[in-house]
């Protein structure tokens, strides 16, 4: 004779067991999301610090080379690959044009890289007009030295000059 088991009925009823570890499931993805995300915004962190670094090297090393470009192109060029390297990026470029240098740096390695380029140079010439008034009185375009206290004569273009 077959002996049968007795149903069992309560809390594991039968509609109940198809729903059992599906919370571990759920736990588990989300935290597979969470970790997804955490990732990605760790790779765009990372590749916003490796630009900002490529950026700010390229500026100083400009700089450098700008400020040593009376001394020929290669020593100017040579200070900026110093500066870049200070900076822990590579000097891609460099270009000296008068007084004014362009270079490019790259920091980072393999996806993770930036090139960024930078241009230094002297301001461009001031365009001509009247006075501008100073924290200590009046500018005077093309006037090196202080301005006389005074009513101001007309230069020889009809324009503002104090001598």
């Amino acid at each position: 004779m077959r002996r049968t088991r007795p149903c069992r009925t309560g809390s594991r009823g039968i509609g109940r067991g198809s729903d059992r570890g599906s919370a571990t499931v759920w736990t588990v993805g989300a935290v597979a999301v969470l970790c997804v995300l955490f990732g990605t915004l760790l790779v765009v962190g990372q590749a916003a610090v490796i630009r900002h670094r490529a950026a700010g090297a390229a500026d100083l090393a400009a700089l450098a080379a700008a400020d040593h470009w009376m001394e020929g192109t290669d020593t100017a060029c040579a200070t900026a690959e110093r500066v870049a390297r200070a900076q822990d990026t590579r000097l891609v470029r460099c270009a000296i044009e008068g007084e004014i240098s362009n270079v490019t740096a790259e920091a980072g390695r393999g996806p993770f890289s930036a090139e960024v380029r930078a241009r230094a140079g002297p301001a461009g010439p001031v365009a001509p007009g009247p006075a501008v008034p100073g924290p200590t009185g009046p500018v005077v375009p093309g006037h090196t030295g202080p301005v006389a206290p005074g009513p101001v004569a007309p230069g020889p273009a009809g324009r503002g000059a104090t001598e």
